[in-house]
Parts: C-alpha cells; sequence; structure tokens
C-alpha cells in the first residue's frame, strides 16, 4: 500500500516540480504590469469585507478555485478551477466595483500544519509525516519522474523543465506538488485573499508558491496586433477587388480572357481555386508521391496530437501507454519529416535534370534561390503573423501561459525565422517552434547547387559521381559528427534523459543530422530521371528481395525505437550507428516504394497511394504543417478541466486538428500563397531579358535549356515536384526550379478556348503563362 501511495505521490512531483510555467515579467502576451497596477492592500480589505457579508458573492469565489484535484491515484494533481466564472465575476456598487481574478498556485504535498492532531489520527496506515520509502519503491519513482518529463518534452514544451534533475531526495513526498487555482479579488494578493476569505495562511504554516494570475482584458493590443490587422485587411481587400474583377470581366461583360490582366487577377479566388482545385495527369509524373506525402502528413499530425496534452485526468495511465510497445506506431513518428526530406531530394533532380546545361545553371543561381525563398517564406510568415497577434487575442483558458510563451518568442525573434537560421540561432526559443523543418529544408536547397552542377554536365557518368559523391561525403562527415556528440538514439531515452535537449539542439534541429535522407533522395531522383522514358526491368527475386530490405529497415527502427524507451538501455555504440544509419536506410525504404511505384513493382501499394482522393490534401499539406501546431497549443490552452486518456478520444482530437489544418491551409493557399507565386513568377519576366523568339518547328539550340519552370513544388511540407513534360522549349529567363512543397505529383493546367491565356502549376514549383 505504501508503495503504491509513494509512487503515486512522486509521479505528481513529476508532473510539477519540474514542469509549472510562468509568465515573465516582460511576456507583452500578458499584461504583467496591468497585474501590478491593481494591487491596493488597503481596497483589498475593502471589499473582502463586503464579500463576507454577502454570501452568494463569497461562493462565487469560493467555487471558482481552491480544491483538491480528483484523480489523485491515478496521479493527476491539477486542479484548473473555473477560470471563465472567476474571471466573470464582475458585481458593481456605489462605493466599489467587484471583479475576480484567477491566480495558479503551487501547493507542496509536504505540509508542517500548526493544528492540534486529533487522537483517534494516530496509527492510520499512511501517515505521509513518516513514511519511509525503500530503495526499490525509490527507483521506480525517479522512473516516473524521468518518463513524465519526456512525456511532456516531446511535445515540445520545454519551458520550466530541469533536464538536469535526477535524483530523488531521502523523503520522495517532498517534492509533491499540487497545482491549484484561487479566485481572488482584483486588488489582493493570493495570500491576502486567501486569509482573509478561508484561513490564516502564515498562522496554520500552509506553504504555497504563485505561479501566475489573469485578469479580464489583461491581453494588450501591441505593435504585432496592428500589424497583423493592417496585413490582413489588405489581403482580405485585394482578394475582394481581384476576385469581382475576374467574375465581372469573365461572366458580366463577357470579354475576351485573353486579354484579362493577369496582375489584377492574381488574388482572384475564382481564378486560384481553379488552379487549386483543377489536376492533370500526365507522362513522367510520380503519382504516388500525393499518397505518401497526405499519410505522412496525417502521422504527422496525430504524433503532435497525443504529445501536446497538456493535462490528463490520469498521466500515470497515459505515461504507462506511451512507454508501451503499444504506443510504438505513435512514438516512432519522429522519423516521419525523413521522409518529406528524402521525397524533396527525389523530386529537385527529377525535375531538374536534363533541362539546362551547368553554366546556364550557374548565371541563374540567383533565381534558384529566390525562387526557393518565395516559395516557402510567406505561408511561414502568415504563421508567425497568426502566432505573434492572433492566436493570442482570439480564445483564452487557464493555461494559457504556454501560449503567451510562444507569442513572445515570435514578437521577438521572428526575424530569425524568416531568415530560415532560427534552428542554429535560436534552437531552444523558435518562433514556429515546429518551423526547424522548414529551415533545414532551405539550408539542404541552398548546399544542393553543389550536386546538381554535376547533374547538369549532361554526362551519366559525371552525374552518378556528383550524387553518390555528394551522399557518400555527407555519410561520412555526419557519422563523424554522431560519433564525436554521442547523443541518445531518439526523443524519448529515458536511460539518457539528461542529454534530452543536447539531442534537439545537436542533432533533431541540426542540418548535418538530417541531411542524408535529402542526398539519399537525390540518387534515387536521378534514377528515377535515367528511367522516365523506359521501364526499370528488375528481376523477380531482386523485387521480392528490394521489399523484404525495406520492411527490415523498418521492423528494425520500429525495434528500436521500442528498446530504447527501456530504462535498461545503455549502448552508447549502437545509439551512434543508428544516429549515422537510421535515417538514410528509412529513406532507402522510401525511395525503393517511390520506384517500385513508378516501375509496377508496387501492385495494390501504388494503386493505393495514386488514389484521387490524395491529390486535394497533397497540395496543401505545406499549410497543414505550418499550421497544426499553433492551433493545437491555442486549442489545447482553452482547457478548463483534464481530460481522461483514452486512444480513442485523443484519435477523435486528431481528426478535429485535421480538419482545422486543411481548413487553414485552403484559405491562406488560395490568398498567399498562389497569389505569390503568380506574382513572383510576373517578376521574373519583367526582371529578364526577352529571348528572340523561337520557331515551334526548329529544335532550340544546346545553349537554351528546355523550361525549367515547369517544375512545381505545392505549399507544403513535404516537397514534391514532377515535371510537365509537354514539349516546351522556353527561353533562358524562364528558368524557375522550385522543390519546395509537398504539393500534387502532377501537372496542373487550366486552359480552354475562351481563356487561350493560362497558369499552369507544376510540381517544380513554377506557375507561368503560356500562349495557346
Amino acid at each position: 500500500m505504501e508503495f503504491n501511495l509513494a509512487l503515486v505521490f512522486l509521479f505528481l512531483s513529476v508532473l510539477n516540480v519540474n514542469c509549472f510555467e510562468v509568465i515573465g515579467s516582460r511576456n507583452t502576451a500578458i499584461d504583467t504590469s496591468y497585474l501590478e497596477e491593481v494591487l491596493d492592500a488597503e481596497e483589498c480589505d475593502r471589499q473582502v469585507k463586503v464579500i463576507r457579508r454577502n454570501a452568494l458573492l463569497l461562493l462565487q469565489f469560493a467555487d471558482s478555485g481552491l480544491r483538491t484535484p480528483r484523480g489523485i491515484l491515478t496521479g493527476n494533481s491539477v486542479d484548473l478551477g473555473n477560470y471563465h466564472q472567476c474571471l466573470g465575476i464582475d458585481h458593481q456598487l456605489e462605493e466599489m466595483h467587484i471583479q475576480g481574478k484567477y491566480c495558479s498556485i503551487g501547493v507542496p504535498f509536504d505540509q508542517e500544519f500548526h493544528l492540534p492532531r486529533p487522537q483517534d489520527l494516530e496509527g492510520l496506515p499512511f501517515n505521509p509525516s513518516s513514511l519511509r520509502v525503500d530503495n526499490t519503491t525509490v527507483r521506480r519513482m525517479q522512473e516516473y519522474d524521468i518518463m513524465g518529463r519526456l512525456t511532456r518534452a516531446a511535445g515540445g514544451d520545454f519551458d520550466g523543465l530541469d533536464f538536469e534533475a535526477r535524483s530523488i531526495p531521502d523523503n520522495p513526498l517532498s517534492n509533491t506538488v499540487f497545482r491549484l487555482s484561487v479566485c481572488v479579488p482584483k486588488p489582493c494578493t493570493t495570500e491576502q485573499a486567501i486569509t482573509s476569505l478561508f484561513f490564516n495562511v502564515s498562522a496554520i504554516g500552509f506553504k504555497y508558491t504563485d505561479h501566475y494570475c489573469r485578469l479580464a482584458n489583461d491581453k494588450p493590443w501591441v505593435t504585432a496586433d496592428v500589424v497583423a490587422v493592417s496585413f490582413f485587411a489588405v489581403l482580405g481587400f485585394l482578394t475582394l477587388i481581384s476576385t469581382c474583377y475576374d467574375i465581372v470581366y469573365r461572366f458580366l461583360l463577357k470579354n475576351d480572357v485573353k486579354q484579362m490582366s493577369v496582375l489584377y487577377r492574381s488574388f482572384s479566388v475564382y481564378t486560384n481555386g481553379q488552379i487549386l482545385t483543377t489536376f492533370k495527369s500526365g507522362p513522367g509524373n510520380l503519382q504516388c508521391l500525393d499518397g505518401i506525402r497526405t499519410l505522412a502528413m496525417l502521422w504527422v499530425i496525430i504524433g503532435h496530437s497525443f504529445s501536446t496534452e497538456p493535462f490528463a485526468a490520469n498521466p500515470m495511465d497515459t505515461t504507462r501507454w506511451m512507454f508501451s510497445a503499444s504506443a510504438l506506431w505513435l512514438t516512432a513518428a519522429t522519423m516521419t519529416v525523413d521522409t518529406f526530406f528524402t521525397m524533396a531530394g527525389v523530386l529537385l533532380v527529377y525535375t531538374t535534370a536534363g533541362k539546362m546545361n551547368q553554366m546556364t545553371f550557374v548565371k541563374n543561381l540567383h533565381w534558384f534561390y529566390l525562387n526557393r525563398f518565395m516559395r516557402v517564406t510567406p505561408m511561414l510568415g502568415v504563421v508567425a503573423l497568426l502566432q505573434a497577434s492572433y492566436y493570442n487575442q482570439i480564445v483564452d483558458g487557464p493555461h494559457w501561459v504556454t501560449v503567451a510563451n510562444h507569442v513572445e518568442r515570435c514578437r521577438n525573434d521572428w526575424l530569425m525565422t524568416m531568415l530560415h537560421v532560427q534552428n542554429f540561432v535560436l534552437p531552444r526559443s523558435m518562433c514556429v517552434s515546429h518551423s526547424w523543418y522548414v529551415a533545414i529544408d532551405f539550408q539542404l536547397y541552398v548546399i544542393s547547387p553543389l550536386i546538381l552542377f554535376w547533374v547538369f554536365s549532361g554526362k551519366n557518368r559525371t552525374a552518378w559521381a556528383g550524387v553518390l559523391g555528394g551522399l557518400l561525403a555527407v555519410l561520412i562527415i555526419s557519422t563523424g559528427y554522431c560519433f564525436y556528440m554521442d547523443l541518445p538514439g531518439g526523443i524519448i531515452v529515458p536511460s539518457r534523459f539528461p542529454e534530452f535537449q543536447r539531442y534537439y539542439d545537436h542533432y533533431y534541429f541540426h542540418t548535418l543530422g538530417r541531411a542524408s535522407p535529402f542526398f539519399v533522395g537525390l540518387v534515387f531522383g536521378y534514377l528515377l530521371h535515367v528511367y522516365r522514358k523506359k521501364k526499370l526491368n528488375i528481376p523477380v527475386f531482386l523485387v521480392m528481395f528490394y521489399w523484404a530490405c525495406s520492411a527490415g529497415v523498418l521492423a528494425g527502427i520500429f525495434y528500436y525505437k521500442y528498446r530504447i524507451k527501456q530504462f535498461d538501455w545503455d549502448n552508447h555504440l549502437l545509439d551512434n550507428l543508428m544516429n549515422s544509419f537510421m535515417r538514410p536506410s528509412y529513406a532507402c525504404a522510401i525511395c525503393w516504394l517511390i520506384v517500385a511505384c513508378v516501375h509496377g513493382y508496387a501492385g495494390p501499394i501504388n494503386w493505393f497511394l495514386s488514389l484521387e482522393y490524395w491529390r486535394l490534401p497533397a497540395r496543401l499539406t505545406f499549410g497543414m504543417y505550418l499550421f497544426h501546431y499553433p492551433l493545437m497549443y491555442s486549442l489545447n490552452a482553452t482547457m478548463v478541466v483534464p481530460i481522461y486518456f483514452t486512444v480513442e478520444r485523443y484519435f477523435f482530437k486528431f481528426l478535429s486538428y485535421v480538419v482545422w489544418s486543411l481548413a487553414y491551409s485552403f484559405v491562406f493557399t488560395l490568398t498567399v500563397d498562389t497569389p505569390i507565386a503568380v506574382l513572383f513568377k510576373l517578376l521574373m519576366d519583367t526582371a529578364k531579358p526577352k529571348p528572340a523568339a523561337v520557331k515551334a518547328d526548329k529544335k532550340v539550340d544546346e545553349e537554351v535549356p528546355e523550361k525549367l519552370s515547369e517544375v512545381k513544388a505545392e505549399v507544403a511540407v513535404p516537397e514534391v515536384m514532377v515535371v510537365d513534360t509537354t514539349d516546351v522549349k522556353p527561353s533562358i529567363s524562364d528558368i524557375h526550379v522550385d522543390t519546395n512543397e509537398p504539393q500534387s505529383s502532377k501537372d496542373l493546367e487550366i486552359a480552354s478556348e475562351k481563356d487561350p491565356d493560362i497558369i499552369r502549376i507544376d510540381d517544380a514549383g513554377v506557375r507561368r503563362l503560356s500562349k495557346n
């Protein structure tokens, strides 16, 4: 009995001592100066006297806070009171205005109350003051301590976590802290209010710690809010005017659409909606990428759906499940992002190889970089702006401190995010905390010309030497780096818990640690290019062998992910080997899947991954990736009671996050990403000199590359691009490469007899105008 109770109370300490967050004095998301200005001890005494004479008003304050958490024996140490009821207290009198103030406090279980102890309490089976815990129990307590902190940190919430604190004190209950809530009058401190309304804090020796307090309307209107409102007002105005122009020109005036201004209709919801929802199939398209990209995105969202939950009514059950084999499909989701890096590498080579020579590529390198920057930055900027303003103002809740901290990061450090260097400069306080993927993706794109230069040589041997040499160099360098850093083999490794943050900073968020899947993708992208117009013949036994190897790689990774979650894991050599080769091996398995689907060795798998249903969500995956995480934090922060954990309940929340993410992604892809791409294409056409006309039946000179602007990766995290295989020989000024987002792997074209000026979107990231 003592063992179980001690274990429970130690687990409570896990969830509190190292996890409490406070609102910093300089946090502009919450007006902390306003909280200090309203304090008035004399006014507090006056209001308390009135409250004590008003039974209903006193009941409102008492009912809004300070009660024992429910479910203590299942690990729950949190009671959030009644946040909205407390802030809703607004009692206007002639001589005073009584309003509620919500405060969060931490109450240690280990209290020494100065109260007479009745004799009938002596001899109870459980006496916290005299409990002695054996070494086995202490060890189990330490395990739960680490498991609880790892579970919280795996959700990306590092604030207040002490990664170095592993030891358990002699009396484990000394660390047990309840997170409680109290509702006090606006001018009162918690101590003055509790003493005046309930009991004398100092007289009985009641110990607690103030964490933060909240008032109604305590979110100030700052510059970020002005910028956000101005930006979205202008965006809405442009969208309205452009849509009206488009509709009136087409349907009311019935003018020749060929004469319509592309600039004026660039923000039109009608035209951009057609672009986004119209699909065209053609030879050379890697349609299976749509399914792979969408499923990978769903895996990301479901993983974050479980890991970002701030409170559970039964956290011990949650932690046990997270560390069991049953949760392996969830805890292994950290491999998903490598799917996107792999596809980015595949598409970069597949959509550009054979489109230009080396000198043309070098001369247009600045457009190459600028195009990529313009493909990923606008949507990221929208998310950062929403995080800095909208998400803070639109809703509220008792655990809003987490959102407030994210808001403050974006207000202070948004520039590093826009420059795509946040994973190096601010790994522990990134604005848009999951944008490390976008930063690494952009950085890999920056170094990719070192490989593409050899691919554009036009010689197979040179190209193969380039892509294979690049992969070999990255593997050698990353292996040396991994052995030098000697890091854990994953996020959740209880036996190496103090190294958790080092793993994030120096491997998980680090470009060198994540580069190998991208370079594996470059190799297979060139393989697909070589066999673009002919079938890759593979003997049946080799096909079966490759499938077996791919399945074995995935099974081995899953088993390793399970083993490192065990407390007896201690194999630094294998950790270093897995950090070096686990991700490129996973990338090889994904690439074999792509090759098998393209060349007819995947059977029903290819049918499933190539279904038409994947095409629209595949185009929205970049936006879904960017929007889902801030939405989760904002919605979870509105939680007013801990939720009882079951896999089915959390899966239901995952479905709601998918719907919200799709909606946000669709709206901003329609109103921001597509118009920016059209405007950037117009800018390129204006900035570059017009080439001499080339007759349709005449071959283009070797120095004039085939149109690279026919490559498009849609707005999505997992970038996927497929080349537009129409026989178009453009001028050098049309070169525009993009391999960023995870959109549809198929070319998209909007054209009709009435609309000869078309905007073509293919999977390389370029939207261009062409004439019929």
